[in-house]
Protein backbone atom coordinates (compact mmCIF):
# COMPACT_ATOMS: atom_id res chain seq x y z
CA UNK A 1 0.00 0.00 0.00
CA UNK A 2 1.38 3.41 -1.00
CA UNK A 3 0.93 6.53 1.10
CA UNK A 4 0.66 10.04 -0.25
CA UNK A 5 3.83 12.06 0.38
CA UNK A 6 4.03 14.98 2.76
CA UNK A 7 5.56 17.97 0.99
CA UNK A 8 7.67 20.11 3.34
CA UNK A 9 8.71 23.65 2.42
CA UNK A 10 11.82 24.26 4.48
CA UNK A 11 10.93 27.93 5.01
CA UNK A 12 13.36 30.52 6.35
CA UNK A 13 16.90 29.12 5.82
CA UNK A 14 18.20 30.91 8.91
CA UNK A 15 15.77 29.27 11.30
CA UNK A 16 15.68 26.21 13.53
CA UNK A 17 13.66 24.23 10.98
CA UNK A 18 16.29 21.74 9.83
CA UNK A 19 17.30 21.12 13.44
CA UNK A 20 13.77 20.22 14.53
CA UNK A 21 13.27 18.17 11.35
CA UNK A 22 16.37 16.10 12.12
CA UNK A 23 15.15 15.57 15.69
CA UNK A 24 11.66 14.58 14.53
CA UNK A 25 12.86 11.90 12.12
CA UNK A 26 15.44 10.62 14.61
CA UNK A 27 12.86 9.87 17.30
CA UNK A 28 9.88 8.91 15.09
CA UNK A 29 9.15 6.66 12.13
CA UNK A 30 6.76 8.02 9.52
CA UNK A 31 4.90 5.92 6.96
CA UNK A 32 4.13 8.70 4.46
CA UNK A 33 7.15 9.67 2.33
CA UNK A 34 8.59 13.01 3.47
CA UNK A 35 9.82 15.32 0.72
CA UNK A 36 11.75 18.46 1.64
CA UNK A 37 11.76 21.42 -0.76
CA UNK A 38 14.80 23.53 0.02
CA UNK A 39 18.55 23.86 -0.26
CA UNK A 40 20.27 20.47 -0.11
CA UNK A 41 23.62 22.20 0.39
CA UNK A 42 22.35 24.13 3.42
CA UNK A 43 20.66 21.05 4.85
CA UNK A 44 23.91 19.05 4.64
CA UNK A 45 26.00 21.85 6.17
CA UNK A 46 23.61 22.38 9.09
CA UNK A 47 23.24 18.63 9.59
CA UNK A 48 26.99 18.20 10.08
CA UNK A 49 27.26 21.14 12.48
CA UNK A 50 24.32 19.87 14.54
CA UNK A 51 25.77 16.36 14.73
CA UNK A 52 23.23 14.38 12.69
CA UNK A 53 24.03 11.86 9.98
CA UNK A 54 21.43 11.07 7.32
CA UNK A 55 21.82 9.98 3.73
CA UNK A 56 20.33 12.27 1.10
CA UNK A 57 18.08 11.29 -1.81
CA UNK A 58 17.99 14.07 -4.42
CA UNK A 59 14.85 13.96 -6.55
CA UNK A 60 13.11 16.42 -8.86
CA UNK A 61 9.60 17.78 -9.15
CA UNK A 62 8.65 15.40 -11.96
CA UNK A 63 9.93 12.26 -10.23
CA UNK A 64 7.56 9.59 -11.58
CA UNK A 65 7.61 7.22 -8.60
CA UNK A 66 6.87 9.79 -5.91
CA UNK A 67 4.35 7.57 -4.10
CA UNK A 68 6.87 4.74 -3.82
CA UNK A 69 9.47 6.75 -1.91
CA UNK A 70 10.41 5.77 1.64
CA UNK A 71 12.14 7.60 4.48
CA UNK A 72 15.35 5.60 4.64
CA UNK A 73 17.02 8.72 3.27
CA UNK A 74 16.04 12.38 3.39
CA UNK A 75 14.18 13.00 0.14
CA UNK A 76 14.84 16.54 -1.07
CA UNK A 77 14.02 18.62 -4.12
CA UNK A 78 16.88 21.09 -4.32
CA UNK A 79 16.27 24.84 -4.55
CA UNK A 80 19.39 26.94 -4.94
CA UNK A 81 20.30 29.24 -2.07
CA UNK A 82 23.60 31.13 -1.83
CA UNK A 83 25.04 31.52 1.64
CA UNK A 84 28.44 32.21 3.19
CA UNK A 85 27.95 30.42 6.51
CA UNK A 86 25.28 27.82 7.46
CA UNK A 87 23.66 30.07 10.07
CA UNK A 88 23.24 33.72 9.10
CA UNK A 89 21.05 36.60 10.21
CA UNK A 90 17.59 36.80 8.69
CA UNK A 91 17.38 39.29 5.85
CA UNK A 92 15.54 39.84 2.59
CA UNK A 93 18.33 37.87 0.92
CA UNK A 94 16.30 34.69 1.40
CA UNK A 95 13.00 36.07 0.03
CA UNK A 96 13.38 34.83 -3.55
CA UNK A 97 14.53 31.42 -2.27
CA UNK A 98 11.47 31.03 0.01
CA UNK A 99 9.15 32.22 -2.78
CA UNK A 100 10.63 29.66 -5.17
CA UNK A 101 10.16 26.88 -2.59
CA UNK A 102 6.48 27.81 -2.19
CA UNK A 103 6.01 28.14 -5.96
CA UNK A 104 7.39 24.67 -6.57
CA UNK A 105 5.38 23.14 -3.70
CA UNK A 106 2.10 24.74 -4.80
CA UNK A 107 2.69 23.57 -8.36
CA UNK A 108 3.04 20.03 -7.05
CA UNK A 109 -0.06 20.42 -4.89
CA UNK A 110 -2.05 21.61 -7.89
CA UNK A 111 -1.05 18.55 -9.91
CA UNK A 112 -2.05 16.24 -7.08
CA UNK A 113 -4.32 17.86 -4.49
CA UNK A 114 -4.17 14.79 -2.26
CA UNK A 115 -0.60 15.61 -1.31
CA UNK A 116 -0.16 17.19 2.13
CA UNK A 117 1.80 20.37 2.84
CA UNK A 118 3.88 21.53 5.79
CA UNK A 119 5.90 24.72 5.77
CA UNK A 120 8.71 25.58 8.11
CA UNK A 121 8.73 28.90 9.99
CA UNK A 122 8.91 32.13 8.00
CA UNK A 123 10.14 35.55 9.13
CA UNK A 124 6.91 37.30 8.16
CA UNK A 125 8.18 40.88 8.42
CA UNK A 126 11.06 40.16 6.07
CA UNK A 127 9.35 37.83 3.60
CA UNK A 128 5.82 39.27 3.34
CA UNK A 129 7.00 42.89 3.20
CA UNK A 130 3.59 44.19 4.40
CA UNK A 131 1.82 42.67 1.37
CA UNK A 132 0.04 39.97 3.40
CA UNK A 133 -1.04 39.67 7.04
CA UNK A 134 0.54 36.21 7.36
CA UNK A 135 1.55 33.03 5.54
CA UNK A 136 -2.06 31.81 5.77
CA UNK A 137 -3.14 34.80 3.68
CA UNK A 138 -0.12 34.42 1.37
CA UNK A 139 -1.02 30.82 0.49
CA UNK A 140 -4.72 31.72 0.18
CA UNK A 141 -3.82 34.35 -2.42
CA UNK A 142 -1.56 31.96 -4.32
CA UNK A 143 -4.32 29.32 -4.42
CA UNK A 144 -7.06 31.89 -5.19
CA UNK A 145 -9.06 31.13 -2.03
CA UNK A 146 -10.93 33.97 -0.32
CA UNK A 147 -12.26 32.24 2.79
CA UNK A 148 -9.59 30.55 4.87
CA UNK A 149 -9.36 29.84 8.58
CA UNK A 150 -6.43 29.51 10.97
CA UNK A 151 -7.03 26.59 13.33
CA UNK A 152 -4.49 25.98 16.10
CA UNK A 153 -5.17 22.32 16.70
CA UNK A 154 -4.65 20.25 19.81
CA UNK A 155 -6.63 17.05 20.33
CA UNK A 156 -7.76 18.27 23.76
CA UNK A 157 -8.69 21.81 22.78
CA UNK A 158 -8.23 23.82 19.59
CA UNK A 159 -8.58 27.55 19.02
CA UNK A 160 -9.23 29.77 16.03
CA UNK A 161 -9.17 33.58 15.66
CA UNK A 162 -11.72 35.32 13.42
CA UNK A 163 -9.04 37.90 12.55
CA UNK A 164 -5.37 36.96 12.42
CA UNK A 165 -2.40 39.34 12.26
CA UNK A 166 -4.29 42.62 12.51
CA UNK A 167 -3.44 45.56 14.80
CA UNK A 168 -5.95 45.64 17.66
CA UNK A 169 -7.34 48.98 16.48
CA UNK A 170 -8.43 47.30 13.22
CA UNK A 171 -10.07 44.20 14.71
CA UNK A 172 -13.58 45.56 15.32
CA UNK A 173 -13.75 46.80 11.72
CA UNK A 174 -13.09 43.32 10.38
CA UNK A 175 -15.69 41.31 12.29
CA UNK A 176 -18.95 40.61 10.47
CA UNK A 177 -21.87 38.21 10.86
CA UNK A 178 -21.02 36.56 7.51
CA UNK A 179 -17.35 36.15 8.47
CA UNK A 180 -18.21 34.41 11.76
CA UNK A 181 -20.72 32.09 10.06
CA UNK A 182 -18.28 31.10 7.29
CA UNK A 183 -15.57 30.57 9.91
CA UNK A 184 -17.70 28.11 11.91
CA UNK A 185 -18.80 26.31 8.75
CA UNK A 186 -15.19 25.64 7.69
CA UNK A 187 -14.17 24.42 11.15
CA UNK A 188 -17.19 22.11 11.42
CA UNK A 189 -16.64 20.70 7.93
CA UNK A 190 -12.99 19.98 8.73
CA UNK A 191 -13.80 18.19 11.98
CA UNK A 192 -16.50 16.10 10.32
CA UNK A 193 -14.35 15.11 7.33
CA UNK A 194 -10.91 14.69 8.90
CA UNK A 195 -11.74 13.81 12.50
CA UNK A 196 -15.18 12.20 12.08
CA UNK A 197 -16.63 14.45 14.75
CA UNK A 198 -19.28 17.17 14.95
CA UNK A 199 -17.42 19.74 17.07
CA UNK A 200 -18.77 21.75 19.98
CA UNK A 201 -17.61 25.33 19.50
CA UNK A 202 -17.46 28.19 22.00
CA UNK A 203 -17.35 31.74 20.65
CA UNK A 204 -15.89 34.60 22.67
CA UNK A 205 -17.00 38.20 22.75
CA UNK A 206 -14.75 41.05 21.69
CA UNK A 207 -15.05 43.38 24.68
CA UNK A 208 -13.90 42.58 28.25
CA UNK A 209 -16.57 40.44 29.94
CA UNK A 210 -18.66 40.82 26.75
CA UNK A 211 -19.64 44.26 28.06
CA UNK A 212 -19.40 47.70 26.59
CA UNK A 213 -19.82 51.25 27.82
CA UNK A 214 -21.64 52.30 24.68
CA UNK A 215 -25.13 51.40 23.47
CA UNK A 216 -24.36 49.20 20.49
CA UNK A 217 -21.57 46.68 21.13
CA UNK A 218 -20.07 44.16 18.70
CA UNK A 219 -21.60 41.42 20.85
CA UNK A 220 -25.11 42.81 20.25
CA UNK A 221 -24.64 43.90 16.63
CA UNK A 222 -22.58 41.03 15.24
CA UNK A 223 -21.58 38.13 17.49
CA UNK A 224 -24.96 37.22 19.04
CA UNK A 225 -26.83 37.44 15.70
CA UNK A 226 -24.18 35.21 14.07
CA UNK A 227 -24.51 32.64 16.87
CA UNK A 228 -28.30 32.66 16.59
CA UNK A 229 -28.16 32.07 12.84
CA UNK A 230 -25.69 29.21 13.29
CA UNK A 231 -27.88 27.59 15.95
CA UNK A 232 -30.87 27.72 13.59
CA UNK A 233 -28.75 25.78 11.08
CA UNK A 234 -27.99 23.18 13.78
CA UNK A 235 -24.32 24.07 14.34
CA UNK A 236 -23.09 23.24 17.85
CA UNK A 237 -22.12 26.74 18.93
CA UNK A 238 -22.39 28.58 22.24
CA UNK A 239 -21.59 32.08 23.43
CA UNK A 240 -20.54 34.76 23.43
CA UNK A 241 -18.27 34.02 26.39
CA UNK A 242 -15.90 36.34 28.23
CA UNK A 243 -12.40 35.50 27.03
CA UNK A 244 -10.95 35.74 30.55
CA UNK A 245 -13.00 32.78 31.87
CA UNK A 246 -13.74 30.49 28.91
CA UNK A 247 -10.31 28.85 29.20
CA UNK A 248 -10.86 27.81 32.82
CA UNK A 249 -10.77 24.02 32.80
CA UNK A 250 -14.36 23.47 33.91
CA UNK A 251 -15.54 25.70 31.08
CA UNK A 252 -13.18 24.77 28.26
CA UNK A 253 -13.51 20.98 28.69
CA UNK A 254 -17.06 21.21 27.31
CA UNK A 255 -15.75 22.30 23.90
CA UNK A 256 -13.58 21.04 21.05
CA UNK A 257 -12.80 24.52 19.71
CA UNK A 258 -12.80 28.04 21.12
CA UNK A 259 -13.19 30.74 18.48
CA UNK A 260 -11.98 34.21 19.43
CA UNK A 261 -12.24 37.56 17.73
CA UNK A 262 -8.52 38.27 17.41
CA UNK A 263 -5.17 36.49 17.34
CA UNK A 264 -3.74 36.75 20.87
CA UNK A 265 -7.16 36.44 22.52
CA UNK A 266 -7.03 32.68 21.89
CA UNK A 267 -3.41 31.90 20.96
CA UNK A 268 -1.95 33.17 24.23
CA UNK A 269 -4.01 30.84 26.47
CA UNK A 270 -3.66 27.78 24.21
CA UNK A 271 0.14 28.17 24.13
CA UNK A 272 0.13 28.58 27.90
CA UNK A 273 -1.87 25.35 28.22
CA UNK A 274 -0.05 23.19 25.67
CA UNK A 275 3.27 24.86 24.82
CA UNK A 276 4.57 23.49 21.53
CA UNK A 277 2.01 20.68 21.43
CA UNK A 278 -0.20 22.37 18.84
CA UNK A 279 -0.20 22.76 15.07
CA UNK A 280 -1.40 25.55 12.80
CA UNK A 281 -3.83 24.14 10.19
CA UNK A 282 -5.15 26.28 7.35
CA UNK A 283 -8.74 25.38 6.47
CA UNK A 284 -10.38 26.33 3.18
CA UNK A 285 -7.48 25.47 0.86
CA UNK A 286 -7.72 22.75 -1.81
CA UNK A 287 -5.33 20.67 0.33
CA UNK A 288 -4.34 20.32 3.99
CA UNK A 289 -1.62 22.77 5.00
CA UNK A 290 0.04 22.72 8.41
CA UNK A 291 2.71 24.88 9.97
CA UNK A 292 4.48 24.18 13.28
CA UNK A 293 3.18 26.65 15.82
CA UNK A 294 6.35 28.70 16.33
CA UNK A 295 8.56 31.11 14.42
CA UNK A 296 12.19 30.97 13.20
CA UNK A 297 13.50 31.22 16.81
CA UNK A 298 16.76 32.86 15.77
CA UNK A 299 17.96 33.16 19.37
CA UNK A 300 18.38 29.36 19.36
CA UNK A 301 19.91 29.13 15.89
CA UNK A 302 22.63 26.49 15.69
CA UNK A 303 22.52 25.70 19.42
CA UNK A 304 20.74 22.33 19.09
CA UNK A 305 18.37 23.04 21.99
CA UNK A 306 15.11 23.60 20.08
CA UNK A 307 12.00 21.57 20.84
CA UNK A 308 10.66 19.59 17.81
CA UNK A 309 7.29 18.80 19.41
CA UNK A 310 5.15 21.00 17.15
CA UNK A 311 6.73 19.73 13.91
CA UNK A 312 6.47 16.14 15.17
CA UNK A 313 2.79 16.70 15.93
CA UNK A 314 2.26 18.12 12.41
CA UNK A 315 3.97 15.13 10.79
CA UNK A 316 2.02 12.64 12.90
CA UNK A 317 -1.27 14.36 12.08
CA UNK A 318 -0.63 14.00 8.33
CA UNK A 319 1.02 10.58 8.49
CA UNK A 320 -1.94 8.54 7.29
Amino acid sequence: MSYKPIIIVAGEPNSIFFEIFFKSITKNKFISPLIIIGSSKLLIKQMKILGFNFKINLINESYSRINSLDNKKINIIDVNYNFKIPFEKISKKSNSYIAECFKLALRMMKKNRYLKLINGPIAKKSFLNDKFLGITEYIAKKTKRKNVVMLIYNKKLSVSPITTHLPLKEVHKNITITKIINHIKLITAFYKKSLKKNPSIAITGLNPHCESNYKSSEEDKIIKPAINKLKKKKYKVSGPFAADTIFIKEQSKKYDVIVGMYHDQVLTPVKTLFGFDAINITLGLPFIRISPDHGPNTSMLGKNFSNPQSLTAALKFLDK
